[in-house]
């Protein structure tokens, strides 16, 4: 299997906690975060210490749309 995205995280969100899984050529780690404000801006802190450069997002409430605001603090491809 070829490698797509070096770095990259699978997001699952809920109404309350968002699971994220960052994959990256020397690890795998998984943490779970609130979808309080504090805790999305240290997910996105998070993932750029993991150089992390694209996201996959699953979501099957309108939560997950919010989520993408805060992008915008990292060079992070949302990919839907």
């Amino acid at each position: 299997m070829d490698v797509v995205y070096e770095r990259c995280c699978g997001l699952d969100v809920h109404k309350k906690t968002v699971v994220a899984c960052v994959l990256t050529p020397e690890a795998k780690e998984i943490r779970t975060f609130s979808t309080m404000t504090e805790d999305l801006l240290e997910m996105v802190d998070w993932l750029g210490q993991h150089e992390c450069t694209h996201v996959a997002m699953e979501s099957t409430a309108s939560s997950g749309s919010q989520s993408t605001t805060f992008w915008s603090r990292r060079t992070v491809k949302c990919l839907w």
